[in-house]
């Protein structure tokens, strides 16, 4: 006979619990993506897409040196920004977008960052991840969560979402937790995910939620 689902209390429950302990285990936890200014963060967090927050971090150091400004990256050259930002893969695609997004915002925002989710996810190569990710660390406000490989994956692994596309795990952590909780999570999953519970390996034996998680008997240590 399968197990019976969770009921929606008793995930909002789990949901609570899993982040009053990893609070406790990454009491520092924030974004690991290096920036100074909403700019800086837009351009890293679309750079991020494929690549690790490590890797950005090294390619913006002298990028964010060079551009500084919405109009500097508005006027770069494609084929040169390509080459600054190889590194990070699917570098046309990221370098054309950034262009995009900031020609955009020279037009349409005066060279400014917007801070509304609605304003954010009009610029080319910009989704919900992205902004839920600016919005949150650089204007602190919480309009989602944000869902990238560490938070689908352990959405799943913790039985807090049963659905495989981004924006249907988004609404269903959305449910869970308190809108006060929307901007730590992330920070925390992605934390987690990377020293713990990783795609591959998941250490289980060391897990503080290994009580709370429907996986952990399932998966060897």
């Amino acid at each position: 006979m399968p197990a019976r689902a969770a009921s929606l209390k008793e995930r909002t429950d789990r949901a609570a619990k899993i982040v009053a302990l990893l609070r406790q285990h990454y009491p520092s936890s924030r974004s690991s993506l290096d920036y100074t200014t909403p700019l800086e963060l837009l351009v890293a967090t679309m750079l991020s897409a494929q690549c690790t927050d490590k890797k950005v971090n090294e390619v913006t150091k002298p990028l964010f040196k060079k551009y500084r400004s919405a109009h500097d990256f508005a006027c770069a050259r494609q084929t040169v920004l390509e080459q600054e930002v190889h590194q990070t893969g699917f570098f046309r695609m990221k370098a054309k977008n950034i262009i995009a997004a900031a020609q955009r915002l020279c037009s349409v925002y005066g060279g400014t960052v917007p801070d509304t989710m609605e304003d954010l996810i009009s610029l080319p190569g910009v989704a919900r991840k992205t902004a839920n990710i600016v919005l949150s660390s650089a204007f602190n406000k919480a309009e989602g969560i944000a869902v990238d490989v560490h938070v689908k994956r352990l959405a799943g692994r913790l039985g807090l979402s049963v659905q495989s596309t981004a924006d249907k795990i988004e609404q269903d952590l959305m449910a869970l937790l308190p809108r006060h909780d929307w901007i730590v999570f992330n920070y925390l999953i992605v934390d987690h995910g990377r020293a713990v519970c990783m795609a591959r390996k998941p250490r289980c034996a060391a897990c503080v939620l290994r009580d709370l998680c429907p996986s952990a008997f399932m998966v060897k240590a």
